[in-house]
């Protein structure tokens, strides 16, 4: 199988290629990216399993093949430096590249030699108009003059840098260059927000949109008839002179063919065109990386191909941002997308992330680029240059100019930029839409039911115990007349939901969205005035915008979750950023979590790791030394132990691991799982009749269930009575043997017994989510394989989760007051 061409940064000659198998594994294998193949390039020969499939962020892989993390490598327990991966992450240290800036130091730490490529410009660069070297020059001419005369030329000059560069900033975009169109209207406004002239806020402010008026019962029944749900948008079929062509730049280029497809579905029919005449698109394809588009960029334009190129500046922005948002962030500080740049090559990153922003590439929030204080201006702006000669006071006016506080600029893509806008608006809108206080629905509810009955958003907090609360609320609206549902992550969390409200009435939240329920009313909204999202920590930032939209004018929305769970798999934290905004009622559950294992739990969520009475032995700790004896322990546990000690069938019983990778992760504990509970040769895909198998049909929803049999459709699933297909082209892609999952997999769903497997190479990778969820998803018996020592009370006393960088909280704040609590 070829692989995608690897190098460091473009303008490298061939002698490079020794410098890049320094470490051949870092450099090969990076990560289960989404759509990146286990242990190879695009297009190699492990293209199935990515961290996608499993609904994990894409930091899970940054520790999965060393064996020692899942997602809360990179997004739970990484860095708080949200960039700090990609500067220097395990996946890039392997001589792929070495920048010629301050910023790619660290990676340099890790490679053999010096890049011998580096096309960092050393000449001398004296600009004889930075102040610097026009005091150096005033030195050598103060023999000649006065000083009063030397100071006076010193204010001229001053006086002529600011209006040069008034000018520059002032001066229209020369016609026939390539801004032009949306291109120049936002290098314009960025530069209106740096000059003052307009806020950043300014630029994403519109007309309100007009109120939908909530539908009446009458009016539904003569409403004209409304398909549940849009039929979603076909794909054209790429035309086979398209897939030829972009077989024939692929070839060129060194590149897999077979990446023909995903390459044609990204780029379009002009695939072809665009890459060659812009190589570096090729990173819009997922899976590829940096160092492959380089090697391709280089083969396609040789000695044209340098590390400064314009095109390779503006496609690693938008790849920085992309990788960004798979570990959750909708947006990035500035600073640390420069850095990001610098350590992939990028000589002068200001400029390229000047250039993205001009091109479109991203957007600039708040208060524009976040540039060091210009002194002329400040001098300008004081006045104290034309007033005065005496060079202190210039810098006196100088210090009182600057701001008191630098504010933190954020670049994001207009992707995640309008979902995160669209939802504040929405939900002002829900929180500013009458509702009335309905006294009559639930004259005496709960604190919950007293609050929804008010307001148009809750936001409700607790454990498992918890759910009761949220599906009561559905029940009591539902027996007052009102059109009520409730919404889980998964099939198991429906599934609880149902038997508290009633199957009519429990939804997942992707059924409900694609039609399953209730159906809609004329004007396309949800025919609901109740509804109660549970999991709500598990809803990514764009799924929650369609979800808001979907809702009118009118209709109360419960977002009901445990905040102290690992945070969804796509990008934005949207329970946490309501919670943090404090703009509606938020009412925490006083409900405690029943038994040894819910006492356990608790004590974990908020940092205690305390030792819990089990009289029939409902938590066990089970000692290990090695990842070895971890597999051997765990296997014993679900398939022997558990089943005599407490009459827990196997199929009620689940193992959970810190990692996929790894001599005790996932792959390790299903094959020694199947070897045990169900051999055969896997003779469909892998699978068997009887194989427990997790497919993660989106992004972050896994489900589980057992393997029934194959037909020329695909692999069909029986989970938990309800039938599910897997389509014969994502088994390999999507479906995994699944007696032992990650805790992100796991979450949502709950079993009555549970393996919590913790080998001593898992120790880097544990953080109090992290445990809070494994340990959560048991119901009556817990046992944990435990192998990290003390590292597992440390990481639930002082280990959180990284945070997400999203811009949620602050757009509440401009659209709605906070509440009173």
């Amino acid at each position: 199988m070829t692989a995608l061409p690897q190098g460091s940064a473009p303008g490298s000659t061939a002698d490079e290629s020794a410098e890049a198998e320094v470490a051949p594994e870092t450099a090969q294998a990076p990560a289960e990216e989404p759509g990146s193949p286990e242990g190879a390039g695009p297009g190699g020969e492990g293209g199935a399993r990515a961290a996608a499939e499993d609904g994990e962020p894409a930091d899970v892989a940054a520790g999965e093949e060393a064996g020692t993390t899942d997602a809360t490598a990179g997004e739970e327990a990484g860095p708080a430096d949200p960039v700090a991966g990609e500067a220097a992450g395990p996946d890039e240290v392997g001589g792929s590249e070495v920048g010629g800036s301050e910023a790619g130091a660290a990676e340099a730490e890790h490679e053999a030699q010096p890049d011998p490529t580096d096309t960092t410009d050393t000449t001398d660069t004296t600009d004889p108009t930075d102040p610097t070297d026009a005091q150096a020059t005033e030195a050598t001419e103060a023999a000649q003059v006065s000083e009063a005369a030397a100071e006076l030329a010193a204010q001229r000059e001053l006086r002529a840098r600011i209006a040069a560069r008034k000018a520059e900033k002032e001066a229209p975009i020369p016609a026939g260059t390539k801004l032009s169109g949306t291109a120049a209207d936002l290098l314009a406004a960025v530069r209106a927000v740096e000059s003052g002239e307009k806020s950043g806020a300014a630029f994403f402010a519109g007309p309100p949109p007009a109120p939908r008026k909530p539908v009446s019962g009458p009016a539904q029944e003569t409403a004209p008839a409304r398909p549940r749900a849009p039929e979603p948008a076909q794909a054209p079929a790429t035309s086979a002179e398209a897939l030829d062509a972009v077989r024939g730049v692929l070839r060129r280029g060194g590149a897999p063919e077979a990446l023909a497809a995903q390459v044609t579905g990204t780029l379009g029919e002009q695939a072809a065109e665009r890459l060659d005449a812009d190589p570096w698109q090729l990173l819009a394809v997922p899976g590829v990386r940096p160092e492959q588009a380089d090697g391709f960029a280089r083969a396609l334009l040789g000695a044209e191909c340098r590390p400064d190129d314009e095109r390779r500046a503006a496609a690693l922005v938008g790849w920085i941002l992309e990788q960004a948002a798979v570990r959750g962030h909708t947006a990035l500080a500035a600073d640390d997308v420069r850095k990001a740049l610098a350590g992939r090559s990028v000589p002068d990153p200001d400029e390229a992330v000047q250039q993205a922003i001009a091109e479109g590439v991203v957007l600039v929030f708040q208060d524009g680029l976040a540039e060091e204080p210009d002194s002329t201006e400040n001098a300008e702006n004081t006045g104290s240059a034309e007033n005065t000669a005496d060079a202190a006071d210039i810098d006196g006016a100088e210090e009182a100019a600057e701001p008191a506080e630098p504010v933190e600029v954020l670049l994001g893509l207009d992707r995640y930029a309008l979902a995160e806008e669209s939802l504040a608006d929405g939900l002002a809108r829900l929180l500013n839409s009458p509702v009335g206080n309905d006294g009559s629905v639930w004259p005496e509810g709960s604190e919950l039911a007293r609050a929804v009955a008010g307001s148009g958003l809750v936001a409700h907090t607790g454990g498992e115990a918890a759910r009761a609360e949220s599906a009561a609320v559905v029940t009591a609206a539902a027996a007052a007349g009102l059109r009520a549902a409730g919404a889980a992550h998964t099939l198991d969390g429906q599934r609880r939901l149902a038997e508290l409200t009633g199957p009519l009435a429990a939804f997942t939240l992707a059924g409900l969205l694609s039609g399953e329920g209730p159906g809609r009313d004329a004007d396309g909204t949800l025919a609901l005035d109740v509804l109660v999202v549970q999991d709500a920590g598990q809803v990514d930032v764009e799924t929650a915008a369609i979800l808001v939209e979907s809702l009118a004018d009118g209709c109360r929305l419960v977002l009901s979750g445990d905040p102290g769970v690992l945070g969804p798999a796509g990008a934005g934290q949207v329970f946490q950023d309501v919670l943090a905004a404090r703009v509606c009622p938020v009412v925490a559950s006083r409900l405690p979590d029943p038994g040894p294992v819910g006492e356990l739990v608790s004590g974990i969520g908020i940092g205690e790791l305390n030792q819990v009475e089990a009289p029939a032995k409902e938590v066990v700790i089970v000692p290990v030394r090695d990842a070895g004896e971890a597999v051997h322990r765990s296997v014993q546990l679900l398939a022997d132990s558990i089943p005599r000690a407490f009459g827990i069938p196997v199929e009620q019983a689940q193992v959970i691991t810190v990692g996929h990778g790894g001599s005790a992760g996932t792959r390790a504990l299903n094959a020694a799982l199947k070897q045990r509970l169900n051999p055969g040769p896997g003779r469909f895909g892998g699978f068997d009749p009887g194989d427990r198998a997790a497919y993660a049909k989106d992004l972050g929803r896994t489900v589980v269930g057992t393997v029934v049999e194959a037909d020329a459709e695909g692999l069909r699933l029986d989970c938990a009575g309800t039938p599910v297909l897997v389509p014969k082209e994502r088994v390999e892609s999507a479906l995994r043997h699944g007696w032992a999952l990650t805790a992100h997999q796991a979450i949502g769903m709950r079993w009555p017994a549970v393996v919590a497997v913790l080998p001593g190479d898992a120790a880097q990778g544990l953080n109090r989510a992290w445990v809070y969820t494994a340990f959560g998803r048991a119901e009556r018996h817990l046992s944990v394989v435990h192998g990290v020592d003390q590292a597992l009370p440390r990481a639930v006393a002082e280990i959180l989760p990284a945070p997400r960088t999203t811009r949620l909280t602050p757009l509440l704040h401009g659209l709605v007051k906070p509440a009173e609590q």
